[in-house]
């Protein structure tokens, strides 16, 4: 259905609509790339690792770790799907399959979800958390409208790298506020006597 279906043929006809090949939707396309969003995933690994160990938390590496562990099971994910539905490219990008899912789409959703995931909760007001993840959003659908405009790939395969990213930013978001929680649990009060 994702390769030949009527959904595909919906797809390419929007997709033909949309493509404007241009510098600007190169540059935006690139957000995705590794060599962009994995580095900006690995300064907030460390400078979240270093100010938790620096704070005398009891886990400080799990939180980075976790992130790190999820950008690393991207590709794992990604190629073995696109193996699957073997489904070809715009036609800018020539003869071949492997198109669906999006690895520049589901790169930049787990490089800077997970980023915006791991400085949220060293935020300290509203306002800011909510430009962070509006931020987050923003660049994400500018890597979008790249991809798209350029003609790198069809908007399914967008929207499908952003499905299976929602789904692994959602199981970090639970499993952070779960360790969060029991690491906040054990934290001995700085009270003394009873209570």
């Amino acid at each position: 259905m994702a390769a030949h279906g009527a959904l595909a043929r919906a797809d390419e006809r929007l997709s033909g609509r949309l493509v404007r090949p241009d510098r600007t939707a190169e540059l935006l396309a690139d957000l995705g790339n590794i060599a962009v969003a994995v580095p900006v995933l690995a300064v907030v690994l460390v400078g979240v690792a270093v100010r938790a160990r620096r704070a005398g938390a009891a886990r400080w590496w799990l939180a980075p770790t976790a992130a790190a562990v999820l950008m690393a099971a991207v590709p794992a994910l990604i190629v073995p799907l696109k193996e699957l539905v073997a489904r070809p490219g715009p036609p800018v990008m020539g003869p071949g399959t492997g198109f669906f899912p999006s690895g520049h789409t589901a790169t930049a959703a787990i490089a800077y979800g997970a980023a915006t995931l791991l400085l949220l909760p060293r935020l300290r007001t509203p306002g800011a958390r909510r430009a962070l993840v509006a931020a987050c959003l923003v660049v994400n659908a500018l890597v979008a409208c790249g991809l798209v405009r350029r003609g790198y790939h069809w908007p399914l395969d967008v929207v499908a790298s952003w499905c299976l990213c929602t789904a692994l930013l959602t199981g970090l978001w639970m499993f952070l506020s779960r360790s969060s929680g029991r690491s906040s649990s054990r934290t001995p009060s700085s009270r003394t006597g009873p209570s």
